[in-house]
């Protein structure tokens, strides 16, 4: 038994495996701990993501993180990081994180229909300018105010099942400007014709 599989499946959790007869699917797997390539280049595509945490007394949060494509950076080969942008001023994540530094990162991609999830540990860094400019896009109009680095301790895809594709605006746009620019050759022809007709009467 991995220690990854540890980390997704507590004994509870295999407990309830056990009973319902799905236990002997998930021994023996090679549950994935390192960032590999096609990962790195998954990750250059998402522009959103939730990150779960959990106080010390176990009271779950979850958080939207969103940003520019790729803000979820790869740092090495079991660490992810991203900037954390200026919002409601509630500072949940943060205040868990100080207490219990265990969390979550799920990762829903409709266009694809791929749902990703990290396991793992989270640290806050302030004031580390060298780790946030290679975490910031300048040209990304939101205010950094510090950084979120996330060590991997697991991670896993889901199947597509239940997951409706839905596809960004980048994402639909070279489909768009097709009929965009298929429309104009259209309304050009019908001008045309027009006005060839009406030259015949």
């Amino acid at each position: 038994m991995s220690d990854a599989e540890d980390v997704l499946f507590s004994p509870a959790v295999k407990a309830e495996q056990a009973r319902l007869g799905s236990r002997a699917g998930f021994e023996g797997r090679d549950w994935q701990t390192e960032i590999n390539d096609n990962l790195r280049e998954f990750l250059q595509a998402i522009d959103t993501f939730f990150f779960a945490t959990a106080s010390a007394d176990g009271r779950p949060y979850i958080q939207h993180k969103g940003g520019p494509a790729g803000f979820l950076k790869p740092i090495g080969t079991h660490t992810l990081a991203f900037a954390d942008f200026a919002g409601n001023r509630q500072y949940i994540t943060l205040g868990h994180l100080r207490e219990n530094d265990r969390a979550h990162i799920f990762i829903p991609h409709f266009a694809t229909r791929q749902r990703l999830k990290f396991w793992g540990r989270a640290r806050i860094v302030e004031g580390d300018l060298e780790l946030m400019e290679r975490l910031v896009d300048p040209t990304y109009k939101a205010k950094p105010q510090r950084a979120v680095v996330f060590t991997v301790e697991a991670w896993d895809v889901n199947c597509p099942q239940h997951i409706l594709p839905r596809y960004s605006e980048a994402e639909i746009a070279p489909a768009v400007n097709k009929l965009i620019a298929r429309v104009k050759e259209l309304e050009e022809e019908v001008a045309r014709l027009k006005a060839g007709g009406g030259s015949d009467v």
